[in-house]
């Protein structure tokens, strides 16, 4: 056995040897030195960064639960995917033509029981005037529905559904879409051109339609029985008088739907809407060519407003899992669930005195700055949230992880009655708050 031990060591001398002088031989040439150096200084990096991070960081988040209903299925699934579209890429959950994903698919999956509806496209016809259009469509209204079949609309275009009465002549299961165009007219409006579009017959209906008052100043060309024809010339004139029109944008309204079936904080488009826009024209009453005074004679709505539906989730059975996306340790979960719980319900925007219900959104129907509890924990004022240095942040009204930093901040940091969760939790079972 020792002799077996000694040639062993001596093949071992030997071939430490061999290779000495082959690096002897290699550090001659001109890089070697700095690529030894080099590879040196990255295997002490590599080990550093693995013996000195701790575990949790090399680790990354772990993952989140999502619900995904689908085909009528609901699928539930650990998931580590940044973004809706990334997620359903991965389980291959494929789209079609015409099928809508609320929240769509650049969301990102930010909480546990985060909530993905896909909704399957069936057949539509859309018919513009003579053109018939075969499509398929998951969109909820009609003006959704051309709008996703790539059918450029005008605010005034009427956009209706019929139902359908012969399927297999009409091609489409569901309903037709009827798309009504407006007609365009050039008008003329006390010097101001104007391009309006209408659904009015006559020049008298347009008037009407554009609730524009005649007086007896006003001279109208052509005559306001003169039938409309698509961008004819139309004339308001008013002599001897100094008129100014002004345009300005009409804000675009929004219809807002509340959601069960989607997470807390999560929100879709069902339809796109636009800002309108008006004239308003004054008459200018002079001294000397200089302007003392304005009398508003006319208000013209040149383009109508457009309402954008907006569905909002309210499901809140995700939020308690943000507690690890602000940094709250597991030991402290059960202390800030039953805080939060008593303090809101888990609401991140329930007000002091909102009782029964989680509203949707944020409500300004208290100052930030009054003295009202406002949150998760009820931070009173709310505004404290909002302060960087203490975990908080710009989004602190409506974004529950901001929240629960600023409430971490508080078990530990914000009260002297207490610095840990646990010694929250025990003044809070003895005073009813904290």
């Amino acid at each position: 056995m020792r002799k077996k031990f000694l040639r062993f060591k001596l093949r071992l001398i030997k071939a430490q040897r061999y290779h000495l002088r082959r690096v002897t031989k290699a550090s001659k040439h001109p890089f070697a030195v700095p690529l030894f150096v080099f590879s040196g200084l990255a295997l002490l990096t590599l080990g550093g960064y693995f013996l000195f991070i701790p575990k949790g960081a090399q680790q990354g988040p772990g993952p989140l639960v999502v619900i995904i209903n689908h085909d009528n299925v609901q699928q539930v699934v650990p998931s580590t995917e940044p973004t809706v579209g990334k997620l359903l890429n991965k389980l291959r959950i494929r789209l079609h033509q015409g099928d809508v994903v609320e929240p769509n698919l650049s969301t990102k999956i930010n909480q546990d029981d985060f909530r993905i509806n896909i909704y399957r496209a069936v057949p539509v016809e859309i018919v513009v005037g003579s053109k018939h259009i075969y499509t398929f469509s998951a969109a909820t209204t009609p003006r959704a529905i051309a709008t996703q079949a790539g059918i450029k609309l005008y605010p005034e275009d009427y956009v209706n559904t019929v139902p359908v009465n012969n399927f297999i002549n009409q091609l489409a299961i569901g309903e037709q879409v009827i798309v009504n165009r407006a007609t365009p007219v050039n008008l003329n409006l006390y010097g101001t051109p104007l391009v309006v579009r209408t659904h009015a017959t006559t020049v008298g209906a347009l008037m009407s339609e554009k609730h524009i008052v005649l007086t007896k100043q006003d001279q109208v060309m052509p005559t306001l029985n003169t039938p409309i024809t698509a961008n004819m010339q139309i004339f308001l004139i008013r002599n001897g008088e100094k008129l100014q029109s002004i345009t300005q944008t009409i804000p675009m309204p929004t219809d807002i739907i509340y959601d069960n079936s989607l997470a807390f904080g999560t929100s879709a488009v069902r339809q796109q809407g636009s800002a309108g826009q008006e004239v308003i024209t004054y008459q200018d009453k002079l001294q000397n060519g200089v302007v003392v005074g304005r009398t508003q004679i006319q208000t013209v709505i040149t383009v109508p407003t457009v309402t954008e539906i907006i569905v909002e989730g309210t499901n809140l059975s995700g939020i308690q899992g943000d507690m690890a996306l602000a940094g709250i340790p597991p030991q402290d979960y059960q202390a800030v669930d039953y805080i939060v719980s008593h303090e809101s319900g888990w609401c991140p925007t329930k007000w002091q005195g909102d009782i029964g219900y989680c509203p949707a959104t944020y409500s300004q129907q208290y100052s930030p700055y009054a003295l009202v509890g406002y949150g998760l924990c009820q931070s009173t004022p709310a505004i404290k949230m909002s302060y960087t240095n203490e975990d908080g942040g710009p989004d602190w009204a409506t974004n529950p992880v901001t929240q629960l930093r600023w409430c971490n901040w508080y078990a530990h940091y914000g009260s002297s009655n207490f610095d840990t969760w646990q010694g929250a939790l025990n003044y809070w079972m003895a005073n009813g708050n904290w």
